[in-house]
């Protein structure tokens, strides 16, 4: 079993107390995609994830912006660097700008001049006939042309491009990445497959595959279970998180939790024991490269 180095690509971090986290205010029920919200509605902390960490030989994370105030998403960036960074805990960060609107550019200049921050995410994330799983407010983002100037930016920065994204947004991001090849985009959650019927796990199956023959996509196996969060046993886990190493190669999928999101199906220990158990056969240097090298390489830690 994997022992050596990890990084956490894919965590949050809040404190409630800002009040700038409207999403997981008790009387909002807006991100009901994720089901109920009670185990997330405290402050999670620096100290909190070293707790949850404890027994994981982690040496430093990515955090992802946690759908702080959109009016704002520069205050997030501010107080992520008051926090101790000491023990590696959000080392870098993917961050919020208002991608597609007036002030797009000028927040996406301000992002980049932090130095931990290595990219930007938007989230596509539309269902054509299940509204409920919407995150996206339409299913065409990325064709608009606004947001793809803003995009665009993202390269002259140096900033990686993080998405979510559902099988349904596959031809925009293809059309993007080929668009702008020199763009790093870093596909979350294992491409979402959100509809776990046969035909909307062929469909999921097919859209990494066709992300996986883009070389500048990468891909982020984290919170699996989240999407099927009922039905979900260690061998569907393993499937999925197979058919994204399989589909892109070891060099180009990052290993993460989604800590604490994940803490509404998982336990922080029962998420690595399951990915070092899936990638036991793999040889130490692809290991290595899944739990460390690779987000090493692309988050330039």
């Amino acid at each position: 079993m994997y022992s050596g180095p990890i990084v956490d690509t894919h965590m949050h971090l809040w404190d409630l107390s800002k009040q700038k986290h409207a999403w997981l205010a008790p009387s909002n029920d807006s991100v009901k995609a994720l089901g109920g919200l009670e185990k997330l509605r405290h402050d999670f902390l620096v100290a909190d994830y070293l707790r949850d960490s404890a027994n994981q030989n982690i040496v430093a994370t990515v955090h992802i912006e946690a759908l702080w105030d959109r009016s704002d998403v520069l205050g997030e960036t501010r107080w992520l660097e008051t926090l101790d960074k000491s023990r590696g805990v959000a080392a870098r960060y993917i961050a919020a700008a208002p991608l597609g609107t007036p002030e797009g550019a000028a927040i996406l200049a301000q992002q980049a001049a932090f130095t931990r921050v290595v990219g930007i995410r938007d989230i596509l994330s539309f269902h054509p006939t299940q509204p409920e799983k919407s995150f996206a407010a339409h299913s065409r983002v990325a064709f608009d042309p606004a947001w793809r100037a803003d995009v665009a930016r993202l390269v002259e920065h140096g900033l990686n491009l993080e998405l979510m994204m559902y099988p349904y947004q596959l031809e925009g991001v293809l059309d993007l990445a080929r668009s702008l090849p020199a763009l790093q985009i870093v596909v979350n959650h294992s491409a979402s497959p959100v509809d776990h019927d046969d035909a909307g796990m062929a469909r999921w199956r097919e859209a990494v595959r066709a992300l996986g023959r883009e070389p500048n996509i990468a891909l982020k196996v984290s919170n699996i279970a989240g999407y099927d969060p009922q039905s979900s046993t260690f061998e569907s886990v393993r499937a999925v998180a197979l058919h994204c190493i399989e589909s892109l190669g070891p060099e180009r999928v990052m290993l993460g939790t989604d800590w604490p999101v994940a803490r509404l199906n998982s336990e922080f220990d029962d998420i690595y024991d399951a990915l070092r158990r899936i990638v036991v056969d793999m040889t130490a240097t692809e290991q290595r490269a899944l739990f460390h090298d690779n987000a090493k390489r692309l988050y330039r830690l």
